[in-house]
């Protein structure tokens, strides 16, 4: 029959049977529409092409997302990985840091960019004291979060937070690390400042780097800073490396989707390009629908029943 299951590309009976996604050559998975429904199959990124992607070079493209509209956009676009960033507390909540984001949101939100995505893998934020309370704590929160759809969580902290990320890892749950510029910890670095200037501040860096991967992360966001040593940092691990921040050298690039959008003004790092200047339309947009009403000019009769 018709309607909505796994599309079989001639694959032996069995999978149709159990009613499980056809894999295909690469590891990924194609997800569609049942045999007959006449529609294309989409395949379905997971973390086996991303470390795919590093061992042959080509760059990963993730973009934030925070709801189901969004994260349609942008999967529709091709985005490999879609992160439902903590970020959310400053572009979307209005707070001043990521600080009071808490697990409620993140799983709103998480749930709200599931809805909207097909293919693009997608990773969400661990939020403040989400994780940093204990083990126990951060497998439970993290597998909120893979509940509510998400596919990997990400967390930050190097060598600090390697036994949290070994056994988050450990209940199978794929972890994402976050080292350098991380800004749950805006207040110990005093402020959001580039780390990894000093010899000292490399060296750690790249010993978080190491204790990440060891831990069991399957990638890692370099974020906030020298482009030289995020390019080592990158040589040097078996696993993808994301950067912000960090210069061309890394995997793959993350952008906050209100920064490359042009829509964020609050503040402007140095290290966002903006792709596009959205503010501008919409006010003007708002700005005519406003004197439209004002006017009495909307709605006209063919707006009318």
């Amino acid at each position: 029959g018709g309607g909505a299951g796994v599309f079989a590309l001639s694959a032996p009976d069995a999978w149709q049977i159990r009613g499980l996604p056809d894999p295909v050559p690469g590891g990924r998975f194609l997800l569609g529409t049942k045999k007959g429904a006449g529609a294309m199959a989409i395949r379905k990124t997971n973390i086996l092409d991303l470390a795919r992607m590093k061992a042959e070079g080509a760059k990963i493209v993730m973009i934030t997302a925070y709801d189901a509209l969004f994260a349609r956009i942008f999967d529709d676009v091709g985005v490999d990985v879609i992160l439902v960033g903590d970020s959310l507390g400053q572009v979307v909540l209005g707070h001043s840091d990521t600080l009071n984001v808490t697990m409620e949101d993140m799983v709103r939100h998480t749930a709200a960019a599931a809805r909207g995505r097909k293919r693009a893998f997608l990773v969400a934020d661990m939020p403040f004291l989400s994780y940093q309370t204990g083990p126990s704590d951060a497998i439970r929160n993290a597998g909120r979060l893979l509940q509510a759809g998400a596919e990997a969580v990400k967390l930050e902290g190097g060598r600090n937070a390697a036994g949290t990320i070994r056994a988050v890892a450990s209940a199978d749950i794929p972890v994402m690390g976050h080292i350098g510029l991380t800004p749950q910890s805006v207040h110990r670095m005093g402020g959001y400042r580039v780390q990894g200037k000093t010899d000292p501040q490399r060296e750690r860096l790249l010993d978080d780097a190491a204790a990440v991967q060891e831990a069991g992360a399957f990638a890692v966001v370099l974020e906030g800073m020298p482009a030289v040593l995020a390019g080592e940092i990158t040589r040097t691990l078996s696993i993808p490396t994301i950067g912000i921040g960090a210069g061309v050298g890394c995997d793959g690039q993350v952008l906050v989707m209100h920064d490359l959008l042009g829509l964020f003004d609050e503040f402007r790092p140095k290290f966002v390009k903006r792709f596009g200047e959205l503010r501008k339309p919409v006010e003007d947009a708002v700005g005519a629908y406003a004197a439209a009403v004002r006017d009495g000019s909307f709605p006209g009769k063919e707006h009318s029943f």
